[in-house]
Order: C-alpha cells, then structure tokens, then sequence
C-alpha cells in the first residue's frame, strides 16, 4: 500500500508535461443565434426557453451549488434537430452543455458560464422492445422510471439499472455518467448491459452505434468511449440496452449489525449463502438512520427504541419461491447464530419490499433537507470502507455543528460520505478546508477512488491528475477531446482538467 506522500510523488514522476483541457475561446449567444436555432428547430412552440424564471431550474442541478448563466435553453425533439444545433453551434464557437434529468451532484449537467443548455427532454420515445433477446431501444430523453414500468409491466423484463433519482433522471444522463446504483453488484455496469447507442458528435454528425447484435467484432468497440463521458464528447440520442427476465421471487431483509466488522461478516456470509440469487446488499449507519426516521419509520430498533449502529438491506432476486426462501432462512438462521446480526425482519410482501427501499432511497434527499453537504462518493477495499468514516468524525471533532452521515453499496466498495452543517445551507469554508483535500488524499493512500460513480462534472475535474490519472494517461484522454471536439464545445470545463496538475 502507498503512502500518500508516495502515491503523489509516484503521481508526479510519472509526468513531465502538466496536461490539462484547453478550453478554446467560445462566445456567448446573441439574439441572432436564438433566431437561428428558433430556425432549426422548426420555430416550434416551447422549443426555446429564454424566460429568467423558468431558466433558474436548467442552471443548477440537484445539488444547488453550481449554478449557471445561460440565457437559453434549446428544446430538440430528434436526433436530425440535435444535429443541426451541435453543426450550427460548433460552427459559431458556442458552448453546448448537454442536459438530461439534472440530476447530478458535481455540475456535470450544468453550463459554467453562458453556454447554451442542450435539454434532451423531448427526445423521449421508447421505439421498441426485443422480446427474444430481452433489448429495449429508446431515445435518450426516457426517464428511468418510465422504461422499468414499461418493460416490467408489458415485456415481464426489467431494465439492470435503479437508482434512487429514477423518477427524474434520464436513460441518456445514465449512461453518459455511467451511473452505478442499486444493483451493481447483481447486473454489472452499463459498459456490461449496454447494446448499442447513436451519438451526435459535435460537429453535428451522427455516429450510430446501435445494433441487433449481442456479439459483434467488427473494429474498435466505439460505444463505449461515450458512456461515462459526461457529454464531452458528444451528445447521446439513443440507447439499446439488455434487460434481464422479470425476477419471479423476490426476497428482502432488513437487518442490524453491532460493528462494522459484523457488516462484512455478513455480507460474506449472504455471498456463500444466498450465491447466485444474490442481486443487492446496502448499508446505513446510524448516523444517517436517525435523520431518516424524521420522515420514514425503521422497521427494526433496539430495546430502547434506538436506530442500531449499522443496518443493511440484503435482496435477492431469482425463479423459484420455494428455492429462495429456503436459502435465505438458511442465510439468517447463520447470521442470528454466529452473532453477526442482532435483530432483522423480512419483508412479507411487495408494499412491504418497497418500503424498505424507500428508506434507503431517503437518505439522500433527507439529509440534502437538514443543512449544507459536502457530498463525497468513494471507492474503497472492504477492509477500509468504514475507516474512513470514522477517521473524518476525528479530524472533525472540534466542530460541534457538524454531522458525518453515511451510507451506500457496500457490497461494491462504494461509499456516500456526507458532511452536514445541520440549519446551515451555505457552504462553509473553514469546513471545506478541514476535509479538502485531506479526504482524497486518505481515499488515495487507501487504494480507492475519489469518484466511484457521480463522476467529476466541475467538481472533480481538476483533481483528476492529481489522485486519479498519470500523464500518460491524461495525454491520451485529451487528445480523445481534442479528436472528437477540437473546437471545445461540447461540455466545457468539465470532466477533463481546466488547471495544470501542479
């Protein structure tokens, strides 16, 4: 394991060059460039936004703490309108930031300075489901939670992908932030489930990607440099996606653990136990439980009517009810005995599943309503993943108005460490001092990562190669940019770095 010290220095001599992104001189739109848009938009109702008021909500996303200027908002309902917007804008050195859900919490989704928002709402029809290969099409505009109701309810299949922001969020943000979520760990990244997708690049060509074919070895495999590329190279415009059978059992429990080293044990034991039918193990700690309580009743508490130290939510997903409850009374029965969980319930039902998740699913918004976060999405050995928890509560302990609340997907190394100043909204600097950079720095001696699946839009850019990418690396990421978008339109300032590594 590196030191911090020696996995900077490392970092360091390995670069001779300071890489960043050079963001090219772009100019701000004039009224001549809406009427040109207006133009190619087919002088469409709705299709331009350029009211104050309503323009407040495309420039800052979910988080609150990036906010934009841009004085437009274009609207296209095809993939041949995103064409000519991206030919017209490229053309004229126009900033483009595209948009899906805006539902990100590192400002990936919105323009930095006057850039013209790209919103894919209106891109949102479903074009057909593959009922043999168990492949849904769609455009990107689709919200998450529109296509799981679809192809549950009319194709008995379910889309791999489930994340708490799924009635907002759009299946073209998805994958251009490569979003992880629930079910990781059961069905695998979008790089595994994706089929195909078209792209519009930003000198307004369009790139199709999609196929019918599960396998193809036909050339460089170009899908895949877009998803997860936060829209700096292109703008998705449709996706294909693999979506496994509806599961026809499905078990949760809800259960509690005294440590965290109870919390692996467990864990481990849900890996041998419960095996293939394993889709999903989630962790809460106390901290994070006692603010949703406030809105959510916990379905299990100690004697004294407390939140446990840690809880996990273990689900599991296969074809036979009989098989499945066997394994997972098998499961419990171990766990109750050897200690590692203290009390737990199962659901009985799919209200009773659901309510479960929901507490889950609180945590963001719950904690988002107490105060300021400082929200940090992380990676890290199973050994170390709560370590760094309570390592921030020490460095933290002289501020009395501070709360470290966490929770996330354990089973996949995955981290939420949130920060609050409970009654406080704005960001405090003091606070930011005292866990920047601090926090990436023992993320890093760690072996783990500082972004493991909110990506790094505005926020994270510039530590890119700092903790994350030597300059080799970082040399072959910018001439990707400057291949596919050599003017620096599409999504400036984000993703890659704006400042030279110092």
């Amino acid at each position: 394991m590196l030191s911090v010290i020696n996995r900077r220095t490392l970092l360091q001599t390995q670069r001779r060059f300071s890489i960043s992104h050079k963001v090219c001189a772009l100019r701000a739109p004039t009224a001549k460039d809406e009427e040109v848009l207006m133009d190619l938009l087919n002088n469409r109702k709705g299709a331009i936004i350029n009211d104050p008021e309503i323009l407040k909500k495309y420039n800052s996303d979910w988080s609150g703490q990036y906010i934009g200027k841009s004085p437009i908002v274009v609207r296209p309902k095809t993939t041949k309108e995103v064409s000519s917007i991206m030919e017209y804008c490229n053309s004229e050195k126009i900033g483009v930031t595209p948009q899906s859900g805006n539902t990100g919490v590192v400002g990936g989704s919105v323009p930095i300075k006057n850039e013209v928002i790209l919103s894919m709402e209106g891109l949102n029809e479903i074009i057909s489901f593959d009922e043999d290969n168990g492949i849904l099409y769609c455009e990107a505009g689709c919200i998450l939670q529109t296509l799981q109701d679809k192809v549950s309810s009319d194709y008995d299949h379910l889309v791999p992908i489930d994340l708490g922001a799924k009635g907002t969020c759009m299946i073209g943000g998805n994958f251009a932030t490569n979003a992880g979520g629930q079910y990781f760990f059961r069905f695998g990244s979008i790089h595994a489930n994706v089929i195909g997708i078209e792209v519009v690049l930003p000198n307004g060509n369009i790139l199709d990607l999609m196929t019918s074919s599960r396998k193809d070895n036909t050339g460089y495999d170009l899908k895949h440099l877009f998803i997860g590329a936060e829209g700096t190279l292109g703008v998705i415009t449709k996706v294909g996606l693999t979506c496994p059978r509806l599961p026809r059992a499905r078990n949760t429990v809800f259960l509690a653990c005294n440590t965290f080293d109870d919390v692996l044990k467990t864990m481990s034991c849900a890996k041998e136990e419960l095996g293939e039918i394993l889709a999903a193990y989630e962790f809460m700690d106390k901290e994070v439980l006692d603010q949703v309580a406030s809105e959510k009743k916990i379905p299990i508490v100690n004697e004294d009517g407390e939140n446990y130290r840690f809880c996990v939510l273990v689900e599991t997903q296969g074809s036979n009810d009989d098989h499945d409850n066997s394994k997972m009374e098998s499961f419990l029965e171990m766990t109750m005995e050897n200690g590692h969980v203290i009390d737990g319930v199962m659901a009985q039902d799919l209200s009773q599943v659901h309510e479960m998740w929901e507490i889950r699913e609180s945590c963001n918004p719950v904690i988002k309503s107490q105060g300021c976060n400082y929200k940090y999405d992380l990676s890290l050995p199973m050994k170390e993943y709560y370590d760094i928890a309570e390592e921030m509560r020490e460095r933290l302990s002289s501020r009395t108005d501070i709360m470290v609340v966490n929770w996330g997907h354990v089973i996949d190394g995955n981290i939420h460490l949130n920060i609050i100043t409970p009654g406080k909204f704005d960001v405090d600097q003091e606070v930011k001092d005292l866990i920047e950079p601090y926090i990436f720095e023992s993320v890093v001696k760690r072996g783990g990562s500082i972004s493991a699946e909110h990506g790094l839009g505005q926020c994270k850019n510039n530590l890119l190669g700092i903790y994350a990418k030597n300059d080799r690396v970082l040399s072959v990421m910018q001439n990707l940019k400057t291949f596919f978008d050599p003017n620096g339109i599409c999504n400036p300032g984000k993703f890659l770095p704006t400042k030279a590594t110092p």
